[in-house]
């Protein structure tokens, strides 16, 4: 099963943690630990990092922790924050 979300990515989707793997497609200036703590036993995160110079970054849980590779240069558009109306 496939779940698509839009919305403030910083906030993640704990209800339906945990994950085989999540990919994000706007660059936040550093891993979201939130989504890294939803990741499935040899769950996957692929996310594009960094401002100016992006890097993209995948990230996965093994039965010994977290193992992050980063691969290519990549431009993205920014994680942008949103906040919640009160």
């Amino acid at each position: 099963m496939v779940n698509v979300r839009t919305g403030n990515g910083y906030l993640s989707w704990p209800e339906d943690a945990p994950f085989d793997a999540i990919v994000v497609t706007a660059a936040p200036d550093d891993v979201p630990q939130s989504l890294v703590d939803q990741l499935g036993m040899h769950g996957r995160l692929v996310i594009p990092v960094g401002t100016d110079r992006q890097e993209m970054v995948v990230i996965q849980r093994t039965p010994n922790g977290v193992v992050e590779k980063r691969t290519l240069g990549v431009r993205f558009v920014a994680m942008t924050v949103k906040l919640e109306k009160e």
